[in-house]
């Protein structure tokens, strides 16, 4: 299983955009420098009023399917 960190700063009116279906996927680096897309939606549970924001660790099976997100404190 492979695991990504990447660390987000969305603010609440992007959030918003990527929620109402403007985008469908997430685009940002990891912290190793790697370009990494993902769908939006996974970030759900982390969703506040000022938006996305920390390091996320996601993990993914041995056919680079998302299986889990959590947030690193």
């Amino acid at each position: 299983m492979a695991e990504i960190i990447v660390t987000l700063n969305i603010s609440a009116d992007e959030y918003l955009k990527l929620y109402q279906g403007a985008a469908q996927s997430v685009f940002t680096r990891t912290q190793s420098g790697q370009s990494i897309r993902f769908p939006a939606n996974i970030l759900q549970p982390f969703v506040s009023h000022g938006g996305v924001k920390g390091s996320f660790k996601i993990e993914f099976d041995e056919n680079n399917r998302f299986k889990k997100i959590s947030q690193l404190h």
